[in-house]
């Protein structure tokens, strides 16, 4: 919260008259780029875009999505999801988690918290599991993190480390799994040759496996939490860089959705099961797609599906997911404390807000946009609508998503007369553009735009 004080007026805006509701339109993974057969947005023609640019061009801004424009560490890193909303939300920058953690594995500091000390009790007779995405992205996860914080741990006492990879292809390049992974088995097997019982114990794909969000899909936390902590998968190989391998070779196979798979011994035993007495960290530095694994690993009533098994443990997640629940209790790098957001503004201005996405983005235009929080700051000035995604497919099948039925409540609630602000996110751009499948990301960015045009005719329809 801010401190003693402060005050919360909000001036008059100088273009935008009093009493006509705002839409707030966020067209997710929309972006400006060279005009060819690669340019999806190009090549779908989005006449009700393209309007909007060419009819008012002094009202057209572009403006940097990545990098230290929006928090990350520099310029050379993609911008994401996560630190767009958190940016649009506050309307200023913030250091990001990503950075946070890069700080504080320079100074050192990341070892001397209570979360590291926390786990730290479980070295001298258990074993360290690390779970989390294998890339270099820079969206949820970096490998040199990874590897930083695998050789700070081995320093300080873990004797038996245990890694549980998921292959990623969505924020890096397709195939990309199979160069991490043998990065990663090089390190590992540097640390073995110092007497550091090191291996990889489970993996899958980000998408199929451990990193689903905003409670869309449990089977695919379960099938994680079946692989890493229970040991048990469909597919078991003797190395994680054959089970990649193998798995990339079956028809129509991908890094985000390869299926799980253990890493078992001679005598087929799986060689890294969580137990009683071990220490876990997720680490994920972002959160959406971290927190679902984060309850079943520390809720005792967890009631999801069926964990067959709850080992004790001392799990810490690399930050701290959700500041409202609190979850993770323990992590090893404090989050960005992102205050006086829009939202909070807007509620203690007597504005009310209607904020709406299907599953997939819903936590965008709330828990990003407000800051990394859950819930409502009022919830008398405040209503959340969130569409139930598409599940067990990938998004290229239905690409047109649920962007009509977002754009048909964002125009109810404009012409309610009952909000200020109406807020949207439409994920057709970045979740069928993450699949690669030009044909339906075309489809998705027209589907984007016809949505566009249902809002822009309804904002038309409010009477002056």
């Amino acid at each position: 919260m801010a401190s003693s004080g402060f005050s919360w007026t909000l001036p008059d805006h100088p273009k935008l008259p009093k009493g006509k509701p705002v839409a707030v339109v966020v067209l997710d993974g929309w972006g400006e780029a060279n005009a060819d057969q690669y340019n999806c947005i190009h090549v779908a023609q989005t006449p009700v875009m393209d309007s909007l640019k060419n009819g008012a061009p002094e009202r057209w801004r572009l403006v940097k999505a990545h990098g230290t424009a929006v928090g990350l560490p520099s310029d050379d890193d993609m911008g994401n999801s996560e630190v767009g909303h958190n940016a649009l939300g506050a309307g200023r920058i913030f250091a990001q988690g990503a950075k946070l953690v890069d700080q504080a594995l320079a100074s050192g500091k990341i070892y001397e918290g209570d979360g590291f000390n926390y786990i730290k009790e479980s070295f001298e007779n258990g074993t360290l599991h690390l779970i989390g995405l294998l890339s270099d992205g820079g969206v949820h996860s970096r490998l040199d993190q990874l590897q930083l914080l695998l050789k700070g741990a081995s320093e300080r006492g873990a004797k038996r480390i245990r890694v549980h990879i998921l292959t990623d292809g969505r924020d890096v390049l397709d195939g990309s799994s199979v160069g991490f992974v043998e990065t990663l088995e090089n390190d590992l097997s540097q640390l073995r040759e110092k007497g550091i019982d090191a291996q990889i114990a489970s993996g899958g794909g980000r998408m199929y496996v451990t990193m689903d969000r905003y409670e869309n899909d449990w089977d695919v936390v379960k099938r994680g939490w079946d692989a890493q902590v229970l040991g048990e998968a469909p597919h078991k190989f003797k190395s994680a860089l054959e089970a990649v391998k193998t798995l990339r070779a079956e028809p129509n196979a991908n890094d985000q959705y390869l299926p799980p798979f253990v890493i078992v011994d001679d005598s087929g035993k799986a060689v890294g099961p969580v137990l009683d007495g071990d220490a876990v960290v997720t680490i994920n530095f972002r959160a959406d797609r971290m927190v679902m694994l984060a309850k079943a690993l520390e809720y005792a009533d967890f009631d999801k599906f069926d964990r067959v098994r709850v080992p004790k443990i001392r799990y810490a997640g690399m930050l701290q997911y959700d500041g409202e629940l609190k979850l993770p209790s323990r992590y090893l790098v404090s989050p960005p404390e992102i205050e006086r957001t829009s939202g909070e503004y807007l509620v203690k201005n007597g504005i009310c807000t209607f904020a709406c996405s299907e599953t997939v983005k819903f936590g965008h235009v709330t828990f990003f946009w407000n800051g990394n929080r859950s819930g409502y700051f009022d919830e008398t000035k405040e209503e959340y609508v969130e569409i139930p995604s598409d599940s067990g497919i990938t998004f290229n099948v239905a690409p047109k998503m649920k962007a009509l039925e977002i754009a048909e409540k964002a125009r109810d609630a404009l012409l309610s007369g009952k909000f200020d602000q109406v807020r949207v996110n439409l994920p057709n751009g970045d979740m069928v553009g993450h699949t690669g499948d030009i044909e339906a990301t075309v489809v998705a960015c027209k589907a984007a735009d016809e949505a566009v045009k249902i809002i822009l005719d309804a904002v038309d329809e409010i009477p002056e």
